[in-house]
């Protein structure tokens, strides 16, 4: 599209940053005694939770195990952009000097909010409990990761994942055979940026500037340049006179600035 060819597995990544946050959430189950019973790592799928919940109806005999209780999955429900985010559109990322003297160059990314849901599903209420006591306290509301997007640009992005809501549901309906499940939803915005091609481009050496005292003047007043300089034997030069060619400087080499500012009044 658009004559590129690109894939940068942003939503991918955007997934598995968020799912990274609840993987290794545990539960510990006491006796009376206050003696740790039993204690169990909350399993973590992405999907949605209707398609789990239907598995605790599969066996109404319950001669064998539909499903595990407590689980949690999570899925995107939406995706919308966020104009308030927006940079211009000329702006762009330079990383990294490649031979000959290019760069890699990408323009800013488009800003979308992705919204995800996360479901606590339990059979005992004081199971999601648990679960919710070791997420909430880290959002206050928002909790950001830190995380390397685009591999070519070797370029650091932080990631605020905002807690919208939270909400339960009992979903035991029905005869005393049906299987109880105690449900909460937690709804999060994670402001995040999708990325555009990454190209190369040749280092600018050399760029002047042409000054005019009026829009309808023909004829420039002033007119600046601004150039590296070095002299032969690799030293940083401020004076054009002592320069060797700018095409022959490379980006590493130790350079200065050489200014000229040229009056025509």
């Amino acid at each position: 599209m658009f004559g590129h060819t690109f894939y940068h597995q942003t939503t991918r990544r955007y997934v598995a940053i968020f799912g990274t946050l609840f993987n290794d959430i545990s539960i510990e189950r006491k006796n009376n005694s206050g003696v740790v019973q039993q204690r169990m790592k909350v399993p973590l799928n992405y999907g949605p939770m209707e398609k789990f919940l239907s598995r605790t109806q599969q066996d109404p005999d319950f001669t064998a195990p539909a499903i595990t209780l407590p689980r949690m999955s999570f899925e995107i429900v939406s995706m919308n952009y966020d104009g308030e985010r927006k940079l211009t559109n000329m702006t762009r990322n330079v990383k990294g000097i490649l031979a000959n003297d290019r760069v890699r160059v990408q323009f800013t990314p488009a800003p979308y909010n992705i919204e995800f849901e996360l479901n606590i599903m339990t059979k005992y209420a004081e199971d999601g409990t648990k679960i919710l006591e070791q997420i909430l306290p880290f959002f206050k509301p928002e909790f950001t990761v830190t995380a390397k997007m685009i591999d070519d640009m070797d370029m650091l992005t932080d990631i605020p994942i905002i807690l919208n809501s939270v909400r339960s549901e009992d979903t035991y309906e029905g005869s005393y055979e049906d299987r109880r499940s105690l449900t909460w939803t937690l709804s999060f915005t994670l402001k995040g940026y999708y990325y555009g091609p990454v190209t190369e481009k040749k280092i600018i050496k050399f760029a002047n500037t042409n000054i005019y005292s009026s829009m309808t003047a023909t004829q420039p007043t002033t007119r600046i340049t601004v150039q590296p300089g070095l002299t032969a034997n690799g030293q940083p030069t401020t004076d054009i006179n002592e320069t060797i060619p700018y095409a022959d400087i490379n980006s590493d080499d130790d350079w200065a600035y050489i200014v000229q500012v040229e009056n025509y009044e």
